[in-house]
């Protein structure tokens, strides 16, 4: 009763607890972002020819990352839903910002992959998304669509300045001491943020998801039966265990729509840049193409997040893949700038969707009790399938001297994946 008094009392006065919350996530998705294939992209040409690597080398670095943070995403999930997440993003972000400020002097690129794939792989998965995803799930229900679409804008947003923020400090200092820059930025976004406000999920300060008025089913407490009156109807979460949700084909179904598809996105997210300049257009071009998505992905979750939850993330995510096929193929297939241009702006909507809807069905189809550890070993899956993307793009093009063969598969497997999303269902217990 007393917790039931105080979530009333809180709900009714001023903005709910979580939006707060997604706030810190919206900073977190920013500081996150440093470590991201698109940023990396920006630093591909000059580090590779300073340090003496391939393309398709350097390509290796993006696909060990992605090992390293599936291999360690199971356990960031377990520690998320058995301590919440306000440690674990404060210790992540020192481990990061430690790795950029190392990175600042490394002299060979054996020395640079290894602190990327250890201080810096570590670090971003405890501060990264799927720490902030779980956090924010845990807070909404009904409006998780929404919530998710804000923080995740936060990825949009540092991609749109990314570019010419990195680009511009490399000219001016040099690509070692941008790192240094990095790692100054990162510790100033999340740290303080994440100790003040981040709180492991509304049950702990007196609050339901939502802000609700009224008491909602709730799979973090005892099973009870509830009535709502006055409120409006909340989502039911069900209380799903990682063995138990390993059981079901839902599982596996989402796993393989969005792993797929995370092939071709991390790879042309480390070479759009290299690829637009190979064309023939200059620097700038190509850091315009790259804010071009970045203000898609800005832009487009919020909406997303709201189409998703109007007539569902299934049907969402079937129509992010059409829109991110058709812009795909615009921008390859188009031989001019304006083609170019109009291609990834098309290609950005539909990115911005995968950022906000795998996340939706996951907290949807398998509730909030072992979201972490559900999630986690979902991206032990598809990170180890988007591992791919960065080396295959890059060999393909030391091959074939081109990436045309390289997008052609990725359209394919962007159809593929609309089609898989249509057979997606909540799981049932038998």
């Amino acid at each position: 009763m007393e917790t039931t008094a105080a979530a009333l009392r809180t709900s009714k006065s001023g903005i709910f607890y979580g939006w707060y919350i997604v706030g810190v996530g919206f900073l977190a998705n920013v500081a996150s972002s440093f470590a991201l294939a698109s940023t990396m992209s920006i630093f591909l040409k000059p580090l590779t020819a300073d340090l003496g690597v391939s393309r398709g080398v350097f390509s290796l670095l993006r696909s060990g990352e992605g090992i390293i943070a599936a291999c360690i995403a199971p356990l960031v999930g377990t520690l998320v839903d058995r301590y919440g997440g306000r440690w674990l993003m404060v210790i992540g972000t020192g481990i990061v910002a430690s790795g950029y400020f190392l990175l600042s002097h490394v002299d060979s690129f054996a020395q640079f992959v290894a602190i990327r794939l250890t201080l810096v792989s570590l670090g971003d998965s405890m501060m990264g998304y799927m720490v902030v995803n779980v956090i924010i799930a845990q807070w909404f229900s009904r409006y998780r669509g929404r919530a998710l679409a804000i923080s995740s804008m936060g990825v949009g947003f540092a991609k749109v300045c990314m570019p010419v923020v990195a680009a511009s400090l490399i000219l001016w200092l040099g690509w070692r001491q941008t790192w240094l820059a990095f790692g100054l930025m990162t510790l100033g976004l999340l740290v303080v943020p994440a100790l003040l406000i981040v709180r492991r999920s509304p049950e702990a300060m007196g609050l339901l998801p939502d802000g609700a008025l009224a008491p909602v089913a709730d799979d973090l407490a005892a099973p009870k039966k509830t009535t709502l009156k006055d409120a409006k109807t909340v989502s039911q979460d069900a209380p799903w265990t990682r063995a138990e949700a390993l059981r079901t084909s839902a599982f596996w179904l989402l796993v393989i729509t969005f792993g797929i598809s995370s092939i071709g996105v991390t790879g042309l997210n480390l070479h759009v840049y290299s690829y637009v300049t190979d064309l023939g257009y200059s620097a700038v071009i190509a850091a315009t193409v790259m804010s071009i998505i970045a203000s898609m992905q800005l832009a487009s979750p919020l909406g997303w997040g709201l189409l998703a939850e109007k007539i569902g993330a299934r049907y969402a995510a079937t129509l992010r893949f059409v829109i991110q096929g058709i812009g795909l193929a615009v921008a390859v297939l188009n031989g001019n700038l304006v083609g170019l241009y109009c291609g990834f702006f098309l290609y950005g909507i539909g990115l911005g969707g995968n950022m906000v809807l795998p996340d939706i069905l996951w907290a949807d189809y398998f509730g909030r009790r072992s979201l972490g550890r559900i999630r986690g070993m979902g991206l032990l899956i598809s990170q180890f399938l988007a591992a791919i993307g960065p080396p295959f793009f890059g060999f393909l093009f030391d091959l074939t001297g081109s990436y045309n063969v390289s997008f052609a598969i990725f359209g394919a497997v962007l159809v593929t994946s609309a089609m898989l999303s249509l057979m997606l269902k909540p799981p049932r217990r038998h």
